[in-house]
């Protein structure tokens, strides 16, 4: 199968646009150029990109895909539907469903499931302790046999130091990542919401910055002691960004990711005690805000994640006291951040993909990142003129539990390929 793309635009090293064609046969990129007419001689199908940005297929490392056990929420099938409409050819799957792939077991079935269902690439994370909740270790060296793609008990913070410390020795022995929700529980305090502004106004027991900060500083110095390479999810808090930023500084293997909702809104933004605003770790303050986008600029935080998280409709009736944490992302990521950060002057339209791809791939050492002739054709195209509606109703994720509905956007996914096949075109699943 060879695929002629035409009427594509790129952006070259000096950041401006220019016209673009490619040539894809089987799963690899095979000439790319202005004009590969003398090349296209034996084309199975002709594409018209209609004038859309081709980018390297996006990397999400944190995704929450909730199958197996939880499959109202969410299934393989469709969050990987999902991120192709998002642009994601790759994803990174949270281990936090049931049952739980913390042994070779349990992981190899999983691994199964996922090459019958997943519409993108899916990479999946293994608990570093058995059940995600216990301080009993997993045992990396089978798991990373059986498929795994690195550790984390993403969902709840590993509250023993101890327990951290000799997951991390295994880990660097093991040449993998820890993945770190950084969460103390003795902290939390009963906790829905940031402990700011809002909350108070809005009657609501908050969760202190300190909650997530104070974890990373112990990890950070674990990381050192143990030479692990330690990733921190979904960074929040300027504090966070300032340990994070010290520790890179002391030379500690330490990278970090940002979500999304964390770059665009604040706890300014919550009218009112909603629970579709309601995510852990919460929506911080203005100046939090500002630093993750400081961060971020400076590489102080590697790259963007979206923390996918969905919720059935029911399980989000229950106001903020009431409702699961969590939001939706990978539908919205990049028309979001391409609107609302790349729109404004706040970043480059080169850095939020360098951010989305070449970044999470070096990171943790993924395939794609870039558009090279002989690599797999694993590609996103974007609309960025066409402003349309963030719409629950073209969601291909069975949840919507996001409060970016009704917000217009530009830089909408026209197609996604993965490995040379079209697996989202024009609003549809192949």
């Amino acid at each position: 199968m060879t695929i002629w793309i035409k009427n594509a635009i790129m952006l070259n090293q000096k950041e401006e646009y220019r016209p673009i064609e490619l040539l894809i046969k089987q799963e690899t990129i095979q000439a790319i150029g202005e004009d590969l007419t003398a090349l296209s001689s034996a084309t199975d199908e002709i594409i018209d990109a209609h004038g859309a940005l081709v980018a390297p297929g996006l990397i999400d490392v944190h995704v929450h895909l909730r199958e197996p056990g939880f499959s109202y929420k969410e299934t393989i099938k469709t969050g990987t539907m999902a991120a192709a409409r998002g642009g994601f050819t790759t994803i990174c799957a949270m281990p936090n469903v049931r049952p739980e792939p913390d042994t070779a077991e349990k992981m190899a079935a999983l691994q199964v499931k996922i090459a019958q269902d997943a519409v993108v690439k899916v990479k999946q994370y293994a608990p570093l302790t058995m059940g995600l909740h216990s301080d009993t270790l997993t045992n990396q060296t089978d798991l990373l046999a059986a498929g795994a793609f690195a550790f984390t008990n993403d969902g709840v913070g590993v509250q023993t130091a101890g327990t951290m410390y000799l997951a991390m020795k295994e880990a660097a022995a093991n040449q993998t990542v820890v993945v770190a929700h950084t969460e103390d529980d003795s902290l939390l305090f009963g906790g829905v919401m940031h402990e700011g502004i809002r909350n108070k106004e809005l009657g609501l027991p908050g969760i202190l910055s300190a909650t997530e900060a104070s974890q990373i500083a112990r990890d950070v110095l674990l990381s050192e002691a143990t030479g692990a390479h330690y990733h921190v999810c979904h960074v929040s808090t300027k504090e966070s960004v300032r340990v994070i930023r010290e520790a890179k500084c002391a030379g500690i293997n330490v990278t970090a990711e940002v979500t999304p909702h964390h770059l665009l809104l604040t706890e300014n933004d919550i009218p009112a005690d909603s629970s579709i605003y309601k995510m852990n770790p919460p929506l911080r303050g203005k100046e939090d805000r500002q630093a993750l986008i400081d961060g971020l600029v400076d590489g102080t935080i590697d790259l963007i994640a979206t923390d996918h998280a969905p919720h059935s409709k029911a399980e989000k009736t229950g106001g903020m006291l009431g409702s699961p944490f969590g939001i939706v992302g990978s539908e919205t990521a990049f028309s979001l951040l391409y609107t609302h950060l790349v729109g404004p002057g706040l970043a480059t339209l080169a850095q939020l993909i360098d951010w989305m791809t070449y970044k999470p791939a070096k990171v943790f050492g993924l395939e794609g990142g870039t558009i090279e002739v002989g690599q797999k054709a694993d590609l996103a195209f974007f609309d960025l003129t066409t402003p349309k509606k963030i719409l629950a109703e073209e969601f291909l994720s069975l949840a919507t539990n996001t409060p970016f509905i009704g917000w217009e956007v530009k830089g909408t996914t026209t197609m996604t390929l993965v490995d040379g096949i079209v697996v989202y075109k024009e609003g549809s699943i192949r």
